[in-house]
């Protein structure tokens, strides 16, 4: 019965003279989520994103890669009625009421917008026309404008376009409209919905994992590319740094008081993150961290680790709890993943009593003794870092 969609948008329309570099964005990012799915047309015309759909397209899997765009408000699955002229839009309508709603015991309620002004009817005038028309055809009906059980919407443009149902979408900014970040991405619960966060502001992403081989597994490091490539439906295309970390954390563990190994391994982590963000063009570093829930993530920490960084660090979930972040990693669907038990490199050299309140001057102590081998080392893994295309 569909052939074609119309995609509303919200915050988008309030961007002013710099709306089309919104509209545009988010043209190309529907454009992309459909393409594996077939030959759409993507167009935008008046405040509205249009898609034309090929012949033989999947309804239920468009409608699902349309969900997962940032920057839609709601998807309209339309019947497109080729002729303006009354008698066309009349018929037009009716037929997709007897089409749409078999049994028409219900309330409705005609609502119509006209973007070509040179039309010769008024939105009023066609609410209330339209109205008298569908209730001679079908007297079942009855009008109510306050609280209907169905809006029939009708929008006259170069054509005219009718539909009923409006499906949430997830609101936002397109992906790209607000630059480029890096993601430390773990193996947890908290990092993926931080890049889903962030990027439903319309920020790209690149990704980076410390892995430690032999402690953590292969299947470990898995995990973290299969839940890149579930934050990528939403985020799009990303890069996916594998950061080889073995030989650092042991140094550390070496040489650095063992209630100080989490701090002083994030804090290197971070160094490592901003450099190859730095390379990529990034204009910030993006955690999963959110205040108190671990040692690594109190106040006091967070300070800690921030100082070694001259970009900013955005952190979605700092006010979260745990409870909101599992909410949306179920949504999003890399829940199940997440709690697959591999370990990531974090968990691995986690001290028995770590220090919650560490002192940034104490810190920067412990680190003098890596001194003669840190720089060397750290300069190897990023030269050996992986990458892996994702999406």
């Amino acid at each position: 019965m569909f052939r074609a969609f119309l995609i509303k948008y919200a915050e988008i329309g309030l961007k002013g003279n710099n709306r089309y570099l919104f509209e545009n964005a988010l043209r190309d990012r529907v454009k992309d989520a459909l393409k594996v799915l077939g030959a759409f047309s993507v167009s935008k015309e008046q405040g509205r994103i249009f898609v034309e759909c090929p012949e033989g397209y999947d309804y239920e899997e468009t409608v699902e890669a349309l969900k997962c765009v940032f920057g839609i408000s709601s998807i309209c699955p339309v019947v497109v009625i080729d002729g303006t002229d009354w008698d066309s839009l009349e018929k037009g309508v009716g037929d997709y009421v007897e089409a749409m709603y078999p049994d028409r015991h219900f309330t409705f309620k005609v609502e119509a917008k006209r973007a070509d002004k040179q039309y010769p009817l008024t939105s009023p005038d066609i609410c209330a026309k339209m109205g008298a028309c569908l209730l001679r055809r079908f007297p079942e009906l009855k009008v109510d404008v306050h609280n209907p059980d169905v809006r029939i919407t009708v929008e006259v443009r170069t054509r005219a376009y009718v539909y009923s149902v409006n499906i949430p979408g997830l609101g936002g900014m397109p992906v790209g409209t607000n630059g480029k970040a890096m993601l430390l991405l773990s193996g947890g619960i908290d990092s993926p919905v931080a890049g889903y966060m962030i990027s439903k502001r319309g920020v790209s992403m690149e990704a980076v994992y410390f892995h430690a081989p032999p402690y953590t597994s292969e299947r470990a490091k898995q995990k973290v590319i299969d839940l890149a490539s579930q934050i990528s439906r939403y985020a799009g295309p990303m890069k996916l740094f594998i950061v080889n970390f073995t030989d650092i954390q042991l140094y550390i563990y070496d040489k650095c008081p063992h209630e100080e190994l989490t701090i002083i391994m994030r804090r290197y982590m971070m160094r490592i993150a901003e450099r190859l963000a730095e390379k990529e063009g990034c204009l910030g570093l993006v955690t999963g961290e959110s205040i108190g829930q671990v040692a690594s993530q109190t106040m006091h920490s967070l300070a800690a680790t921030n100082e070694v960084c001259t970009m900013p660090v955005y952190r979605p979930l700092i006010a979260f709890d745990k409870k909101d972040i599992v909410e949306i990693a179920e949504r999003i669907k890399t829940f199940e993943t997440s709690i697959q038990p591999y370990e990531d490199c974090c968990t691995i050299f986690v001290a028995r009593h770590p220090v919650i309140r560490p002192d940034i001057r104490i810190i920067r102590k412990s680190e003098k003794k890596l001194a003669d081998r840190i720089d060397e080392m750290v300069e190897e893994a990023i030269r050996t870092s992986e990458v892996i295309d994702i999406g």
